[in-house]
Order: C-alpha cells, then sequence, then structure tokens
C-alpha cells in the first residue's frame, strides 16, 4: 500500500483577484446568464430584445462562448455585433466567484479559497495525477450534516450555492491551469469532477443537477457524465432521482458497517439507516460493473477498522457492482480520532480483496494545505456571525 506523500517543500500560498468587499447582489439587478440551462439562457434573451427568429443561435454563441473559451466579458465575444454586446451588458452580467487565495502543496495538489455572493467562501481543490486531474468542487457553504470526522462538519450550513457558483468554480479553475482551447500537448487539465467538496450535494440537488448538465454538454464543458461522481452521506430518497436526471457516477460516504458506529460518525443514519442506504444503492440507474458505486471508508483507529468490521462491509454490499475507497483519516485541530495504523489498513484491504472488490487506499493528497478529504472548511460562519444583522 503507498504511505503518505512527504512534503518536500513548503506549499504557495499566492492571492488571486482579491476581493475584500462581496455585497450581496441586488435580486432585481441584472441576471447572471453562467449557470443558466440552455432553456433559461435563451428566455432570457428574449426578455432582453433578441429576434425570435435569432435566439437558438445567440444563445448557442454565447454558450460558446462561456464553456469553451472561457469569457469574462460580453466585449470579448466578437461574433455578436456591437449593439448586442452593449444591450446583453445592460441586461446581464457573467459574475464568477473570486479567487481569494491559491495554495499549492508539495504534491502539486491546488486549494482555492473563493468568495461568491454575500461574502461567504468555499473551497475547491484540483488534484494532478499522472493520466487525469480531478476538480473537487462545493455545493454549499458550510453543511449540515455535522459528521464527526470531517472538519467541514464543524462549520453550520450557511447556504446552498446556486448553480452559476458550482459551474464558476470549474470556470475559475480553468482560468488559473490555463485549460481553456488546445493545449500544446493536447490534454486537458481537468479531465474529472468529484462533488466531494464542502456540503451535501443532494441536499441541493436542482443547482447541482443543473450545473452538473452543463459540465456535460458536448457544447460546452464537455465532460463525459463517467467522469463525474457525486459523493453522498444518504439521502436515500434522492439517490434514485441522481442517476435518473444527471446519471452520473455514485459515491457513497459509507464508513461503518454497523448502524450504532455509523449513528455517531454520520448522523444522518438515524433518518436513512444502512439497509435503506444499501437498498437505494441496488436500485440506482445504470449500475453495472462498467459504472460500479464507490463506497467511501474512511479509517478511523479503533472505531471502524477491524477485521469484522472488513467482514460485515463485504457482506453488506453483496451482488452490488461496486469498488471500496479506503480513506486514511487525514486530521484537522481538535479531530477526535486518529488515523489507523498503515499495518492496519492493509489488513482491512486484504479481507475486501479477497472478497471480490478492489480496495485501493487513496493516498492522502494536498495534506500540508489542509486540502485533502474531510478537511475543507472556510471562515464564512465565523465572518457572518461577526457581521450584525446579517442573517443566513
Amino acid at each position: 500500500m503507498t504511505a503518505p506523500i512527504a512534503a518536500s517543500r513548503p506549499p504557495e500560498t499566492a492571492a488571486l483577484r482579491p476581493d475584500p468587499v462581496a455585497l450581496p447582489r441586488d435580486p432585481g439587478g441584472p441576471a447572471n446568464l453562467i449557470g443558466m440551462p440552455r432553456d433559461a439562457l435563451a428566455r432570457a434573451l428574449a426578455g432582453a430584445g433578441v429576434p425570435a427568429g435569432q435566439l437558438r443561435m445567440r444563445a448557442g454563441q454565447i454558450w460558446h462562448w462561456l464553456y469553451v473559451r472561457g469569457a469574462g466579458d460580453f466585449a470579448e465575444m466578437t461574433n455578436l455585433a456591437k449593439p448586442l454586446r452593449a444591450r446583453l451588458a445592460e441586461c446581464f452580467r457573467l459574475d464568477r466567484p473570486r479567487v481569494v487565495t491559491r495554495q499549492i502543496s508539495a504534491d502539486g495538489t491546488r486549494k482555492y479559497l473563493m468568495r461568491i455572493d454575500g461574502g461567504h467562501e468555499v473551497e475547491t481543490v484540483y488534484i494532478p495525477d499522472e493520466d487525469r486531474g480531478t476538480l473537487c468542487i462545493s455545493s454549499q457553504v458550510g453543511c449540515t450534516l455535522t459528521c464527526s470526522f470531517c472538519h467541514t462538519g464543524t462549520q453550520r450550513l450557511v447556504r446552498n450555492l446556486t448553480a452559476a457558483e458550482i459551474v464558476g468554480q470549474i470556470l475559475v479553475a480553468r482560468d488559473d491551469l490555463q485549460d481553456w482551447g488546445h493545449r500544446p500537448d493536447g490534454r486537458r487539465r481537468i479531465t474529472n469532477i468529484v462533488l466531494m467538496g464542502m456540503g451535501e450535494p443532494l441536499y441541493n440537488f436542482e443547482a447541482v443537477r443543473d450545473a452538473m448538465r452543463i459540465a456535460m454538454d458536448g457544447e460546452g464543458i464537455s465532460l463525459s457524465r463517467r467522469r463525474i461522481t457525486l459523493s453522498t452521506s444518504g439521502v436515500v430518497p434522492m439517490i434514485a432521482r441522481a442517476g435518473e436526471e444527471i446519471g452520473c457516477l455514485l459515491a457513497i460516504s459509507l464508513h461503518a458497517t454497523t448502524d450504532e458506529v455509523r449513528d455517531r460518525l454520520v448522523p444522518i443514519n438515524r433518518k436513512w439507516n444502512i439497509a435503506q442506504l444499501i437498498e437505494a444503492c441496488r436500485s440506482y440507474p445504470r449500475l453495472s460493473n462498467a459504472e460500479r458505486i464507490t463506497f467511501e471508508y474512511v479509517m478511523l483507529k479503533g472505531v471502524n477498522d477491524s477485521d469484522e468490521d472488513a467482514r460485515r462491509l463485504v457482506r453488506l454490499i453483496a451482488g452490488i457492482p461496486a469498488k471500496i475507497n479506503l480513506i486514511p483519516f487525514n486530521p484537522w485541530p481538535g479531530a477526535p480520532y486518529q488515523r489507523s495504523d498503515w499495518d492496519r489498513i492493509e489488513a482491512f484491504a486484504e479481507i475486501v480483496n479477497r472478497a471480490g472488490y478492489a480496495s485501493p487506499v487513496r493516498t492522502p493528497r494536498g495534506e500540508d494545505i489542509m486540502a485533502a478529504c474531510g478537511q475543507l472548511k472556510s471562515a464564512s460562519g465565523r465572518t457572518r456571525r461577526s457581521r450584525p444583522g446579517q442573517v443566513s
């Protein structure tokens, strides 16, 4: 098994696009075209006076500029007539999150702290590998689930992100990585998206769905649905809907093999227990050996890492096309748990492997910049509470 990567140099921190005051948008002000579904974009253009006979063409042109070329200003859209560009600038905006800081780990992982409307902040992480580049994006500011091993869970929920703010994380990362157009090596820097950042994606379903449809659009960001993975802690009623309306791969934050332990680690289990969660997984649309469910399992010393836990895990998921992603616990200040010893993780993985399941041990990435799984947390909750009269 692979040991953690040791930091060979201190992390790099850079301030990008500083935005010290991000005020809430006027609800009656210009609409943001980023994040709009295609049909909504066409309706918005119609409302701005674009003739009906031009709507499809103009919507397609703007879509291309936003998601293929990465335009951040209507003035860049040079195949639109100047009067139309001026009219669009009067009626709409193209707002993205703004990067407050960018940190680069010794292993190449990048963590972005991004500021959104209302002065709130979320974190986004880019993880480079030899054969792929994975962007881990957030769906909420904070989280409502309070999983006891997760740093994000210590930050109370502030609000859901909009589709624009979810898609915007992709656009901002592509800017930073110079991932637009044709690269000299012919390779994209961002090849995969995982909804494993801050928040529970299925508690913000519509915005996540609309954002991922933009990410999968063949005339836009153009990522295959099989290169997008949605991770849920177990919002059972929404799992089938995610498969039907998004169609991406599914990851389940399982982390325990008994309700007694999972109630403590993942409190949503008290609402939908392990049996209900596993049954929803068995019914997930498109489930096959080619599109397996990933069961995420954080390894906590003396809590969930015994041989009996491994055997129970195998029995629980029997018959489900799956792989088990073993995640060494990533510590954070004040964490009540410790990472399982490596020989214990290896013994656990061996039992799972012998049962016929792939059980890769996730190499911790970005630990030196608190970018590893379970370590993300922004200061939005603290910032919000420090502003008198501001409510969520």
